[in-house]
């Protein structure tokens, strides 16, 4: 019974994902031509994307989110985000922090069916895994994102985890706060894993996830360290906030 429930449960989020972004991406498109010239970081693009986010998960009965510590982002900041990453939920989780930031997202991602092609109309980053060029061209769009007064959000673990556990981070993103002398706004989240594994379509039900805000790092806590250094201070950061 407790698998018929979970095949259902999963037609049901899946099928009511699609059915809301289909209905809202004719909506998606004529708010970007409306705004494009105006809106530069495409500010309210972003934000009818994080709405798209609220109704898929408050239409999904199965999981409680609570996002802890959103009073510490500040608006008017153009920050580093990291998180770490446990399953494809964690997308949905951190849209609901409410803050303005830019994906960077596999470059595959950005062919999928409406919801690549609103992530395409947001401007969000793409980046080819194992591809020397794409890493650098995403470094330079991400440094131009920050520039403009958009956070960059990245996960630096790379790909998911698979059983939970917080792997090593890539150093990639926190060169890019040293060389921008970006602040970093780490995020533990907490919980997703159980809520969809890696690689898998079954959703399972889960009242407890969490995405824990932690204290931002101001660029000056950072300016003497080298990439590495920064790296394995965040890693240490979100480590602990997962263990508490």
């Amino acid at each position: 019974m407790n698998q018929v429930f979970r095949y259902l449960s999963s037609i049901w989020f899946w099928g009511e994902m699609f059915l809301v972004s289909a209905i809202m991406f004719p909506f998606f498109c004529l708010l970007y031509l409306l705004t494009v010239c105006i809106d530069k970081r495409l500010f309210l693009m972003h934000k009818f994307t994080c709405l798209w986010s609220f109704i898929v998960l408050k239409i999904n009965p199965l999981w409680r989110i609570k996002v802890i510590g959103k009073n510490k982002i500040n608006p008017r900041e153009a920050y580093l985000m990291v998180s770490n990453h446990q399953s494809g939920a964690d997308i949905f989780v951190l849209f609901l922090m409410g803050s303005h930031f830019k994906w960077v997202a596999k470059k595959s991602l950005f062919y999928f069916p409406i919801i690549g092609w609103t992530m395409a109309l947001n401007h969000y980053i793409a980046l080819e895994r194992g591809k020397g060029s794409s890493m650098r061209k995403m470094m330079e769009n991400a440094a131009r994102k920050l520039e403009a007064g958009s956070s960059v959000m990245i996960f630096p673990e790379g790909t998911r985890s698979d059983n939970g556990n917080l792997q090593p981070f890539k150093s990639g993103a926190f060169h890019l706060a040293l060389e921008n002398q970006r602040p970093i706004l780490p995020v533990a989240i907490k919980g997703t894993s159980r809520a969809i594994q890696k690689g898998g379509f079954l959703i399972n039900k889960n009242h407890d996830i969490r995405a824990l805000v932690l204290d931002p790092i101001p660029y000056e806590h950072i300016s003497g360290m080298d990439s590495k250094q920064v790296t394995r201070m965040v890693h240490d950061l979100i480590q602990k906030a997962l263990a508490e």
